[in-house]
């Protein structure tokens, strides 16, 4: 009918872009398009128009009928790693501008002494020293020299820079040197983008809030040309409401603003999916997840306890440091189009370099020639070339033999058992990851379960779970698309900061609570007056003992903020959270308050109750040969088909138009009311 209204969750990916709409009724409906990377905006339209055709109606109807699209991209994070970002410019107070090349002092492996640094994303003749000086405390040491600021400006210009970070030092206590550096920027170089570190990130620590802010200044040419292009490809289609873009720290924020800090839009995809976990978890109500999602590019990795990720500060992507609020997710360079090579030495390895969505896997016959994991899956008989995307693109099975071939005869054995050896070696990279984020938390990873998706993960979860000793895997119904799903589950939210460093006691609870309650004030004027849902203010603070280098943050969840004894609280309470974390605590000594944190979060509506598609009986299931150790002939079942409540014991192979899970020996399945898949891994015998 026509009063249909959608939300629409929109997932590109390095592979693909994914989309899931979501009716009032609650009816979950998904599709996958190429992505296109020259422009991504271009396959998400092309998945619209896919996603209408599942509906049974046109593009523009859709989204005529749609009063939600959340989006989560890829851009700002592969301008990052495969530094295409912006020409940047810096400006910096006089005689600091190697600050972001002399970074913290330590090398990412110590001991190497040949290592060399990594290049900086500025280089050092674009950053230029202005004549300014600004005190800790707020006062002017110098005055902003207009002179020198229009000379610094002019030589930007001639280099044709189109970008600008603005890091004076101590600019977190008084901005208005940066403040007035922006106005003559904009008379000066009017079609610049300009990144002000007083308001990326205005925190004490000046290598944290510099390289952030130069972070900013390199993506946001891109992330804005990028969401300027997919705002005007869907008005024209027919879209008339905003779009929402998914944020590192797992909220959503408007186009302006996420093209303002595009710094804190590097993690945006794989945030969907922890956002997605998030929900699956309150499903599911069970809380401890480990999230593993394996897409065509990379595998993703998070920790879920009691149902909440972390948050951490400290972020690095490739070898920039991104100092924003942001979820904890690793990030392996494996997936389906992860490229399998034989070294000088004869070893076997998978990745980190993938074919991507061009050329793609040898079996996409898109011009790709070399072995990829998905070439292996097709070799192994795991993926059915006739079914791959519900049959829209036929795998080429004879030229993934080819290309694996090549491999086995560098090893010097067969196809079959190159493909095995391609598996082994990914689940091992990816099991060992996994490892590392857990341990190194102090979980122990056999607590969890984990929680699989992305188009990949089905195919290699289990084994994986065997090689942690985790003996429960849950596949949503939604897995191949669960980012963009849980992009639809996602609150509006703004994290601010302040610096105000000072003895805790002396800083009072009073100091506090103003402060508190100004950040709150800005954090709803940005949520916008025609925001009407209800609001929700989360408080932590960053604090540490009076010796320390680093601070830890000390969330205030059911501390008082009205309380007379309010900074007695706050101390006791980062008191306990050094306990947890570093099993001791040090009540005599000094506390200093470093940052003051406030995130506001405005509630969108909930997504209905999901209703699992009516399932046709019990179809019989089909079987075909693959190879698990030997060649077998096992059932495929439908996913689409299964009923709740059936059982299925591995050796065996469920699919549907857009994932496909392998279940081996001592394994099985159960589906679930909502049309889930939870599997036990049994012990091998």
């Amino acid at each position: 009918g026509d009063a249909e209204v959608y939300r629409i969750g929109v997932d590109v990916g390095g592979t693909f872009t994914d989309l899931v709409a979501v009716d009032a009724e609650g009816l979950v409906v998904i599709a996958k398009s190429a992505s296109t990377p020259e422009d991504p905006s271009i396959g998400v339209m092309d998945g619209m128009g896919l996603l209408a055709a599942e509906l049974g109606t046109d593009a523009r109807s859709l989204l005529a009928a749609t009063d939600l699209i959340v989006h989560g991209t890829t851009v700002a994070t592969n301008a990052l790693l495969e530094r295409k970002g912006a020409k940047v410019g810096m400006l910096t107070t006089e005689g600091h501008r190697d600050l972001i090349e002399m970074r913290e002092g330590l090398k990412d492996d110590r001991y190497n002494l040949r290592m060399p640094p990594p290049v900086p994303l500025v280089p050092r003749a674009r950053r230029i020293g202005v004549s300014e000086r600004m005190r800790f405390d707020g006062k002017v040491a110098t005055p902003l020299d207009r002179r020198s600021l229009e000379a610094a400006i002019a030589r930007l210009k001639q280099m044709g820079v189109n970008s600008v970070a603005v890091c004076y030092l101590h600019s977190y206590a008084n901005a208005s040197h940066e403040r007035a550096t922006r106005r003559a920027l904009e008379r000066l170089l009017p079609d610049v983008y300009v990144s002000l570190s007083s308001e990326v990130l205005p925190q004490i620590k000046e290598y944290e809030r510099f390289g952030t802010t130069v972070v900013n200044a390199y993506v946001g040419p891109a992330l804005a040309t990028y969401l300027g292009r997919l705002a005007e490809r869907l008005k024209a289609g027919g879209y008339a409401r905003e779009v929402l873009i998914m944020q590192s720290h797992g909220g959503v924020a408007g186009i302006a603003d996420s093209v303002r800090l595009a710094a804190g839009a590097v993690l945006s995809g794989p945030a969907g999916g922890i956002a997605g976990s998030r929900h699956a978890a309150r499903l599911l109500s069970h809380g401890d997840f480990i999230t593993f999602d394996m897409g065509g590019t990379s595998t993703d990795i998070a920790l879920l306890q009691d149902g909440e990720p972390q948050l951490t500060g400290d972020k690095t992507v490739g070898p920039s440091k991104v100092a924003l609020p942001a979820i904890d997710i690793h990030t392996l360079g494996a997936g389906g189009g992860s490229i399998a090579y034989v070294d000088a030495g004869g070893i076997l390895h998978v990745g980190p370099e993938s074919a991507g969505a061009v050329p793609g896997p040898a079996c996409y016959g898109r011009g790709g020639v070399a072995a990829t994991v998905t070439d292996a899956n097709v070799v192994l008989g795991f993926l059915d070339p006739a079914n791959f995307l519900g049959g829209r693109a036929r795998l080429n099975a004879p030229a993934a033999e080819r290309a694996v071939a090549t491999v086995a005869k560098r090893l010097g054995t067969s196809a079959v058992a190159a493909a095995e050896g391609i598996q082994r070696v990914v689940n091992t990279n990816m099991a060992e990851g996994i490892r590392l984020v857990s341990v190194r938390r102090g979980a122990d990873p056999r607590r969890f379960a984990l929680l699989a998706f992305g188009g990949a993960a089905g195919l290699h979860v289990t084994e994986v779970a065997r090689m942690l000793e985790i003996n429960r895997v849950v596949v949503p119904r939604v897995a191949a698309v669960l980012s963009a799903w849980g992009m639809l589950t996602t609150d509006l939210r703004h994290e601010l900061v302040l610096t105000h460093v000072g003895d805790a006691q002396k800083v009072g609870g009073a100091r506090l609570r103003k402060l508190f309650a100004d950040m709150e004030a800005e954090g709803r004027r940005r949520l916008g007056t025609d925001f009407t849902g209800r609001v929700r203010v989360r408080r932590a603070v960053d604090m540490r003992y009076g010796e320390q280098t680093f601070e830890i943050t000390v969330p205030l969840e059911d501390v008082n903020v009205d309380a007379a004894d309010l900074m007695d609280r706050v101390v006791e309470r980062f008191h306990r959270r050094h306990e947890e974390l570093y099993t001791y605590s040090a009540p005599g000594q000094d506390v200093v308050l470093v940052n003051a944190r406030v995130a506001v979060i405005g509630e969108l509506p909930g997504l209905p109750a999901e209703r699992p598609a009516a399932a046709a009986g019990d179809a019989q299931p089909k079987s075909r040969r693959v190879y698990i150790g030997r060649w077998l002939e096992v059932p495929v079942y439908d996913i689409e088909r299964v009923r709740a409540g059936l059982e299925v014991k591995g050796p065996a192979i469920l699919e549907s138009s857009t994932t496909t899970v392998v279940l081996r020996e001592n394994e099985h399945a159960t589906v679930t009311p909502l049309g889930w898949l939870d599997i036990i891994v049994g012990v091998r015998s």
